[in-house]
């Protein structure tokens, strides 16, 4: 099929990587984000997904909106039999979706109906799921609502970050994602609208979503560490000043005090609604990310003080 893939971040370049690979699909075009700045000289930077095109010598389409008619001037002399679509990051309006002839084909890594929205494997990890996965389904005009094609399933371990995890289902989606344009191709896969059922939703997650706060059990602290790592980064506050926070350990140990510090030789402790946690890499406003122990000696913590 003659495919134009959307895609913008990293863990949409397996996915494009799979089908510039396969022998049955003809990727055209593709369609990213518009460059963006980044780094301390701020210079525009091309989207992984656009800097692997290029390598490609493929044509890379950054309309600042979906809607631009001169985009979808060119989406329909392109005549695509399909757009797979993984994170793009832009609606897309139906003026779009009705150009290719078997639709916009999403890779969303969730298992649908759960965790429709921007951040699934974030939402997985924090509410405490077992098992998530990906999904590929046809894009309505519904937020993640359309019927879907196929699934895959994948266990969140105890200590996943959503990088982790994210990095894993990049890979066994972009699988999905291939065999699902396979069988559209060959007509032996059809789409099955998703029960009304279950539906949980995961919004974009935010710097201020990624605040810590030590009030709760160990178990959502542990949780609500890995599931903004490493993006945004967990943060809570220390002397009235940032302190980035890398994944815990929960310690079956008598209680601290919410937030409470207790430092030892080997480590430092912070206490929660329940058991303590044992802090990992921090990094202090202004200073390189370093183990707890160091941080904790270099700052000369007083007994009582506490993270806020």
């Amino acid at each position: 099929m003659r495919l134009v893939f959307a895609g913008t971040p990293e863990p949409a370049v397996p996915s494009l990587r799979a089908l510039l690979d396969s022998p049955r699909h003809e990727v055209v075009d593709v369609v990213t984000r518009p460059d963006a700045p980044a780094g301390r000289g701020r210079k525009l930077l091309r989207s992984p997904v656009g800097a692997l095109a290029d390598e490609h010598g493929i044509e890379v389409l950054t309309p600042a909106k979906a809607g631009d008619p001169d985009f979808l001037q060119r989406l329909t002399e392109l005549a695509p039999d399909a757009c797979p679509v993984v994170a793009y990051g832009a609606l897309l309006p139906q003026r779009a979706l009705d150009i290719p002839r078997h639709g916009w084909i999403n890779l969303h890594f969730s298992l649908l109906p759960a965790w429709r929205g921007a951040a699934p494997v974030q939402a997985a990890i924090r509410a405490g799921d077992e098992i998530t996965g990906a999904s590929t389904f046809r894009i309505v005009k519904e937020l993640d609502a359309g019927p879907v094609f196929g699934v895959v399933t994948e266990k969140i371990a105890d200590d996943d970050t959503a990088g982790a995890l994210l990095d894993r289902l990049a890979v066994s989606g972009a699988r999905l994602l291939a065999s699902t344009l396979d069988g559209i191709e060959d007509g032996e896969v059809q789409a099955v609208p998703q029960p009304a059922d279950g539906v949980t939703y995961a919004p974009k997650v935010t710097v201020d979503d990624a605040r810590v706060s030590f009030t709760g059990p160990a178990h959502a602290v542990d949780r609500h560490i890995r599931a903004v790592t490493p993006e945004p980064g967990a943060w809570t506050e220390f002397r009235g000043e940032r302190l980035k926070l890398g994944p815990v350990t929960v310690v079956d140990e008598p209680a601290l005090e919410p937030g409470e510090l207790r430092v030892e030789r080997k480590r430092v402790l912070a206490g929660t609604a329940t058991k303590p946690v044992r802090l990992g890499e921090v990094q202090a406003q202004g200073k390189k990310r370093m183990a707890a122990t160091d941080w904790a000696r270099g700052t000369r913590i007083e007994q009582g003080e506490r993270l806020s």
